[in-house]
């Protein structure tokens, strides 16, 4: 069967890689949305697809195909827009009878989330969340060895994460706080529903440092002890940054050993768009857990620095 998509925040970073994974699954974008009007990247991907500036409208539309045929109603709306707006945007597809596959994270206050799971009980609607760090096949295999070998004892975890901004971003809706959730739920939500992901749920946590630029702490996980640290600030770069071309630094190391998942990101989209086609997918329940733990640290009072548990970019340029 072939089913019609809908999208929201068209015009973002983010929208290319669900509007190829609607494709590749061979489906159909029927409507999209944007307050940008800079959209011409539709035209890659069919010349059908409504378009609208205004939210309202595009719901109006998506309510009128809605009471039309089984052949014309939307059955999935996919969303791209701002953070602050996910969770608006959920209700708006479960209310058209569409299941909702929502970019992390899936609300910024984990307060949002059991009114959602009342309205998935009351629509029969599912809402997905695209945590596609969980289909990388690397870090599948590693789970699988991580479970394997599990022995009681705690895995020594450093996470690095820079990816270098300009002045644009805290201007933009991605610098305010309330619009994004701030660094740790807008860059570094991926990486801390990772960890969970492949060590298990979180206990102690402490936040080092936080400024509009960078963010660092300790967190103490079921199956490992972890020293983390995000930042935007291109200085923080281990290497000159080179606009255009390198601007990003990840790192994980597990015991002292680099996790290398640098390659293998093109198709993750797609395949997460295939499991939810397929009847599974990522819910509410899966996304809880990075939600709940980025609000504890946004909100945590800073710690003392204890250069045991100091991330080392921490101690060596702070």
């Amino acid at each position: 069967m072939t089913y019609n998509f809908a999208l929201t925040g068209v015009g973002g970073y983010i929208a290319p890689r669900h509007l190829k994974a609607i494709r590749d699954t061979g489906n159909l974008l029927v409507a999209a949305t944007d307050p940008k009007d800079s959209v011409g990247l539709l035209d890659q991907f069919g010349f059908e697809t409504r378009f609208f500036t205004e939210f309202e409208r595009f719901d109006r539309h998506l309510e009128k195909l809605r009471r039309g045929t089984e052949e014309q109603r939307v059955h999935y709306l996919s969303i791209c827009s701002p953070n602050y707006l996910h969770d608006a945007h959920c209700r708006a597809a479960l209310r058209i009878g569409a299941h909702a596959i929502c970019e992390k994270p899936l609300v910024i206050n984990p307060w949002n989330l059991a009114p959602l799971e009342e309205l998935e009980l009351a629509t029969g609607r599912r809402i997905y969340n695209v945590l596609q760090l969980r289909v990388h096949p690397k870090l599948v295999q590693l789970r699988e060895q991580l479970l394997r070998e599990r022995n009681g004892t705690q895995r020594d975890v450093v996470l690095t994460y820079i990816t270098a901004r300009g002045p644009w971003y805290h201007v933009s809706w991605k610098g305010q706080l309330e619009k994004s959730g701030g660094i740790a739920t807008n860059i570094g939500i991926h990486f801390f529903d990772l960890l969970l992901w492949l060590f298990g749920p979180a206990g102690e946590y402490r936040v080092h440092h936080t400024d509009t630029q960078r963010m660092a702490g300790f967190l103490e996980l079921e199956h490992a002890r972890v020293r983390w640290f995000l930042s935007l600030d291109h200085r923080d770069l281990p290497f000159a940054a080179q606009p255009g071309k390198q601007t990003t630094f990840r790192s994980i190391t597990v015991d002292g050993g680099e996790l290398e998942f640098t390659e293998g990101f093109t198709d993750l989209h797609t395949r997460i768009y295939e499991d939810v086609l397929a009847g599974r997918g990522f819910g509410i329940a899966d996304a809880r857990p990075s939600i709940e733990l980025v609000h504890q640290l946004r909100t945590a009072s800073l710690a003392a620095r204890d250069q045991m548990l100091c991330h080392p970019f921490l101690i060596d340029r702070l």
